[in-house]
C-alpha cells in the first residue's frame, strides 16, 4: 500500500514534501512558493526562501520572504514540487 501514491493519506503526501519546494494556494489572491520546513495536525505550515504572489489591481505583486507561518484554515490547494516553470 506505502508503495502505490494512489493510496497515499493527504498528511503523508504533506509529511513526504518536508524539505522540498511547495507551491501553496490560498483562499484570496495570494499564492506562495517555497521550502517546506514542517507543518501540523492543522496543516499550519513553515516554509522558508518564499516568493509571495498577490493579485492587485496594479497587477501581480511579488514579495519575497525568508520565512513564513501560514495558517492552514487560509490554505486552498499544495502542489508538491512547486509551479510550472512558466508561471514564475
Amino acid at each position: 500500500m506505502a508503495n502505490n501514491p494512489s493510496q497515499l493519506l493527504p498528511s503523508e503526501l504533506i509529511d513526504r514534501c518536508i524539505g522540498s519546494r511547495i507551491w501553496v494556494i490560498m483562499k484570496g489572491d495570494k499564492e506562495l512558493v517555497g521550502i517546506l520546513k514542517g507543518f501540523d495536525v492543522y496543516v499550519n505550515m513553515v516554509l522558508e526562501d518564499v516568493t509571495e504572489y498577490e493579485i492587485t489591481a496594479e497587477g501581480k505583486r511579488v514579495t519575497k520572504l525568508d520565512q513564513i507561518l501560514l495558517n492552514g484554515n487560509n490554505i486552498a490547494i499544495l502542489v508538491p514540487g512547486g509551479p510550472p516553470e512558466d508561471a514564475e
